[in-house]
């Protein structure tokens, strides 16, 4: 159990994940989103336009860029601002509790890069030995 002072209203939250009623837990649902990772992987150097975080993050639809990025400015870790101009203009980027996320998250992808190859062999392995063996009455026919 970890204990955490929150410095706006002097109270002490205590958090551990291993509970189910946690509320770290909708934390780590957050950050461990793939589409959090790669959003902000999109935002590391800077802000961006929302049509420019879909253009990154291929595979997105506008529905889910849309949500992920409510969910991360709600959480504080996505910063938006509305410029009033014609049409109007929404620019994303980190906050500091959001760049703090930088580093683990690079990290993760930098893992997932560098064990592309041995996870894939052995899925392939693991699939080939979940196969059936063939059935010697079908060969014969």
């Amino acid at each position: 159990m970890v204990t955490t002072q929150v410095e706006s209203s002097g109270a002490v939250l205590r958090g551990s994940p291993y509970r189910a009623d946690c509320p770290t837990r909708r934390i780590l649902d957050r950050i461990g989103d793939r589409w959090t990772v790669l959003i902000v992987g999109a935002l590391w150097d800077g802000t961006a336009r929302f049509s420019e975080l879909r253009r990154r993050v291929e595979g997105i639809s506008q529905k889910m860029l849309t949500q992920t990025l409510r969910g991360l400015e709600r959480d504080g870790l996505v910063h938006r601002t509305v410029h009033p101009e014609v049409p109007v203009r929404v620019e994303y980027t980190l906050t500091e509790a959001g760049r703090t996320l930088r580093e683990p998250l690079r990290a993760l992808e930098e893992w997932s890069i560098a064990h592309l190859g041995d996870v894939s062999a052995s899925q392939d392995a693991y699939d080939r030995a979940d196969q059936p063996p063939p059935d010697s009455t079908d060969r014969d026919k």
